[in-house]
């Protein structure tokens, strides 16, 4: 099909240095199938009687998991499902027609990745092909009218739930009430829509490799294929499809503004065997020279500007094929 990404060509050297190996990456890590993700019914923060209850229940997952689903969200599965819908005809436009993304489709540069050239490993390799959208960006899709559209109402109504919720959680950590305002810009948050095509070598090579999100917190909506995995007590728990759900995690910029009372968790996706997955995620970002600096003392974590942060993390993914995080800036 012309619409996959070569990863069998163009990684051919690690796949065959790899297939001599007798490995699994899943079996590495034990898994619980025990463990539940908090589920947050948000129509409660319209009760009085209960508002205070479901805010104390958004905070302590956030302390505890670091992840939680979130029901009666305010957006529509409508929305949800037609999001999808054009995600699948983007994704499946040629392949090449993908890596002239910024002429054929009028975006950025870099908009669109796949794999990871920096990889000298499998397991640095994602079985993974995605669309990187700043909300800058989506207005100038002039010639994809349907997608744009959909991107639009997406993002508008999922980056006033993540306000909603930064603005809760901001309390418990005694963040002043006009942080975000004074430091988050509707340009600097983006939406990542990704693909994990089928993998013929599924038990070697991630879908999505561990890692914690560069963020404030990140929204995600996934299809029902799942795939999605956290990092708990040492554990790998699968995070289970759920067509009213959205997915909310903490990000790294969180928790060091948080002083650590919040956790930025690891996660990954397992690579997909047999059927392609979909999945929409928004990061809620401050601009890139917004200090983070936890007004909690004393502080963890020296101050560093999102520019700061991403310029380390790049450099780590160059020099490591991976990236290191908010260890480098412990005190």
């Amino acid at each position: 099909m012309d619409y996959e990404p070569p990863f069998l060509n163009t990684y051919k050297t690690l796949l065959e240095k790899s297939l001599e190996e007798d490995t699994n990456l899943y079996s590495m890590v034990e898994r619980s199938d025990d463990e539940q993700l908090p589920l947050i019914d948000l129509e409660r923060l319209n009760n009085e009687e209960e508002r205070d209850e479901c805010m104390k229940e958004i905070s302590e997952a956030a302390s505890e998991w670091g992840f939680f689903q979130v029901i009666n969200h305010g957006i529509s599965n409508e929305i949800m499902e037609m999001m999808i819908s054009e995600q699948k005809k983007l994704f499946h436009e040629p392949f090449v027609n993908k890596l002239s993304a910024e002429t054929v489709f009028n975006l950025s540069p870099n908009t669109y990745r796949w794999g990871n050239p920096c990889a000298t490993n499998l397991t640095q390799l994602p079985w993974l092909e995605a669309f990187h959208f700043s909300l800058t960006d989506i207005p100038n899709m002039e010639h994809h009218i349907t997608l744009r559209s959909r991107l639009e109402a997406f993002a508008t109504r999922i980056a006033t739930l993540a306000e909603n919720l930064v603005e809760i959680l901001g309390i418990k950590v005694n963040m002043n009430s006009n942080h975000f305002q004074e430091n988050y810009l509707p340009q600097s948050s983006f939406v990542r829509l990704n693909r994990y095509p089928p993998c013929p070598i599924s038990s070697k090579v991630y879908g999505l490799l561990p890692h914690s999100d560069t963020s404030f917190i990140t929204i995600l909506y996934q299809d029902q294929i799942g795939g999605l995995q956290l990092l708990k007590d040492g554990k790998w728990v699968d995070v289970k499809p759920n067509p009213s759900a959205l997915v909310v995690n903490i990000g790294d910029l969180f928790q060091a503004l948080s002083n650590n009372v919040y956790k930025s968790i690891k996660h990954r996706v397992v690579a997909a065997e047999e059927e392609e997955r979909f999945s929409t995620a928004f990061f809620y970002c401050p601009f890139n020279d917004a200090v983070i600096q936890s007004e909690n003392k004393p502080a963890l974590y020296k101050k560093f500007t999102l520019r700061e942060y991403r310029q380390q993390t790049q450099q780590d993914v160059n020099q490591t094929g991976d990236k290191v995080g908010l260890s480098r800036f412990v005190l």
